[in-house]
């Protein structure tokens, strides 16, 4: 089973959001009908802007906490490229 590392954005407020899920499409989803109150739906951030695929959950995990601590504008740089 495939894992997901993601990235949206808000074309609105320009805000960026990270996570992991194991069902990309459905999480896109959630996001963008708001299923979840929360950080995606008071900023509007429901745009898929990047993914990457791992086989193993923890590598995911691990890449989502890596790009946490980046800067925005190391992450533009990485999604422009």
């Amino acid at each position: 089973m495939p894992y997901y590392f993601y990235m949206l954005g808000s074309r609105r407020h320009g805000t960026l959001y990270i996570g992991v899920t194991n069902d990309l499409a459905r999480r896109v989803w959630e996001h963008k009908t708001t299923a979840h109150r929360g950080f995606t739906a008071r900023y509007r951030v429901e745009r898929l802007i990047w993914y990457e695929t791992y086989e193993r959950i923890d590598e995911a995990i691990t890449r989502e906490k890596a790009l946490k601590t980046w800067r925005r504008d190391w992450k533009v740089v990485l999604i422009e490229e």
